[in-house]
């Protein structure tokens, strides 16, 4: 492992200096994540596109082995739960298999607005929009709301989605430093008085799993007489008295201008959605040119979704296991010494700080290798190489406890824990 580790060195250096290991000279060989992705590929350490055989639960097939998944946002276990597979087959034989169109043409169906309207209601707003992704909302919602002389402050460990919202946008984007309410306060109060202001923030930040300070962000769009935009993709199914989210949670939904979510993680769907005042979703029917110029969600999907909120309404179990889950896991990372992220609220994503990215791939291909699947992270998608785990409500703690017996063996062996 020493030599493999010094050559990964100096492949990694090359990279990150800008002397690509090939000489041919193709389109993109200067690309250095593409330099870095072969390389690691010829190492045989290459942990992403890895091919899931089967139903994506608690644990699932790859190369034929029984596996630990701790790497899925299927959070409320809903992804094979019968009612939902029952709901896409019904959806899929009524209307098909797709709509052929956008929504602001032949691409809306009547379970589009059923669904919708129930959006609304479960998030107590007056209107709602559904999109085909997830990232496509936040495309739409952010580059059609906002417009020239506008001014969008965001935080920078936003999601990708957010970024590229904002880059889209013809407003004025500003960062404030991550979580840290005193850097957006100073940010608010150097703005010029004209044009619009929009807070815009995760309300789970994705890899890391930490609580966005909302309660603040509030408080300072009030005083600072700014507009917010809450991303609550990794809080909807699990927190809130039936679902609601973190904002529900926190009893600010009220104080929220846009939320914005995703059928692709409680859901266990795909598309996703915003949930604001009547005025600002029909500004967003005409102005968010993801939405208008992209074909509608799948009947299928539009179901699933449908179904997952009835089911959100019913299942306060399925929510307390998902955060027992999640405690007792981050309760054994903990004691066994691993380097993780403290949470003021618990969430159901629990990070391993790695640092090296060396040690972050071979410490991933031996969890893979001993069972356990989880997302190897490197910036900038984090601010440190990690593994980002999260939990379902259908875990088992037995699948806990032998996922934490493996992440101990793979652990000492790099030199991560004692």
């Amino acid at each position: 492992m020493p030599e493999e580790n010094d050559q990964l060195s100096v492949a990694l250096k090359q990279v990150l200096n800008h002397q690509p290991s090939h000489s041919d000279h193709k389109l993109f060989a200067e690309d250095t994540t593409v330099q870095l992705a072969l390389l690691i590929k010829e190492m045989g350490l290459y942990p992403y596109f890895i091919p899931i055989s089967g139903q994506i639960g608690p644990r699932i097939i790859i190369d034929g082995k029984d596996t630990i998944n701790l790497g899925s946002n299927n959070y409320m276990g809903l992804a094979n739960h019968p009612e939902m597979i029952k709901a896409g087959c019904d959806a899929m034989r009524k209307y098909g298999t797709g709509c052929t169109g956008s929504r602001f043409l032949n691409g809306t169906l009547d379970i589009h607005n059923e669904l919708e309207i129930k959006l609304a209601k479960f998030f107590q707003k007056e209107a709602a929009l559904c999109f085909t992704t997830g990232m496509q909302t936040n495309l739409g919602v952010i580059s059609g709301i906002t417009r020239q002389g506008d001014h969008i402050i965001s935080d920078e460990k936003n999601h990708a989605s957010i970024i590229d919202g904002c880059r889209l946008a013809h407003a004025d984007t500003r960062i404030y430093r991550h979580n840290n309410m005193d850097d957006l306060e100073k940010v608010l109060a150097g703005l010029p008085p004209q044009g619009n202001r929009w807070i815009i923030s995760d309300s789970i930040f994705s890899m890391e799993g930490n609580v966005a300070q909302i309660p603040r962000i509030v408080e300072l769009a009030e005083r600072h007489k700014a507009h917010v935009i809450i991303d609550d993709a990794h809080g909807i199914g699990h927190f809130g008295k039936h679902g609601e989210g973190i904002c529900g949670h926190l009893g600010l939904m009220d104080k929220i201008d846009i939320l914005v979510g995703t059928f692709s993680k409680s859901f266990a769907s795909i598309g996703g959605f915003c949930a604001a005042g009547r005025d600002i979703i029909q500004h967003l029917q005409h102005h968010a040119r993801s939405l208008m110029f992209s074909a509608s969600m799948p009947p299928a999907m539009a179901a699933t979704a449908n179904k997952a909120l009835d089911i959100f309404y019913q299942d306060d179990e399925g929510r307390k296991r998902v955060l027992q889950n999640a405690s007792f896991l981050r309760k054994g990372i903990e004691s066994l010494g691993f380097r993780t992220v403290p949470q003021q609220i618990p969430t159901p994503i629990i990070p391993i700080i790695i640092g090296d990215v060396m040690k972050l791939a071979y410490f991933s291909k031996g969890l893979l290798e001993n069972g356990v699947y989880t997302n190897p992270v490197i910036p900038p998608a984090s601010s440190e190489a990690m593994i980002r785990m999260s939990v379902m409500a259908t875990h088992r703690q037995k699948d806990l406890e032998d996922a934490l017996i493996v992440l101990k063996k793979e652990g000492r062996k790099q030199g991560l824990i004692k």
